[in-house]
Formats: structure tokens, sequence, C-alpha cells
């Protein structure tokens, strides 16, 4: 997976997040939105063939005072929290 910041403010990040599709980019958008700092979560994903990008763009506004940076690395240790649970319950039940 390869990031790129294509913009930075104090309370708002754009982020390319090269090689991933809708399915990630949904978990990714839905965990944001979850966190009390995040004002806003979206992601944009067009078509090639529209003249538009290739690669999705992450878009984080946070509260005043919340580092999307820093929301953005909290929502990646929730996903990773919830995907080791589910393996675990997986596991579990076979």
């Amino acid at each position: 997976m390869e990031l790129r910041v294509i913009e930075k403010a104090d309370d708002e990040l754009s982020i390319e997040i090269a090689g991933e599709d809708h399915t990630f980019m949904n978990v990714l958008k839905g965990t944001l939105l979850e966190q009390e700092t995040v004002a806003a979560a979206t992601y944009d994903m067009n078509p090639e063939q529209s003249g538009g990008q290739t690669e999705p763009i992450l878009t984080i506004k946070t509260e005043e005072g919340a580092d999307p940076l820093d929301t953005l690395e909290d929502a990646a240790g929730d996903i990773r929290g919830k995907t080791t649970a589910f393996q675990d319950a997986y596991e579990n039940a076979a």
C-alpha cells in the first residue's frame, strides 16, 4: 500500500491510497466516522476513462484541535483490532 499526501492543513487531510478499492476504502471511511474527532470523512474514486485519478483519495476533516494524521492512525489501529478480534473468533468457532 502506497500513501501520498495530496493536501494537509491543521484540520484537514487529503491522501491518495494506491492499490485499494471500495472494499478497503469503505471500511476505512466507516471507522474514521466512528472517531469522536472526525467531522467528515469521504473518499473519491474516479474511473480512469473519466479523466480523473485512478487511485482513491481519502479526505478527512477533523474537529478543531485534532490532527487528521493522528486521527487516521487511530482509525487504522481500530481496524487492526477489529480484524484481529474477527480472526480470533473465527479460529475459536472452527
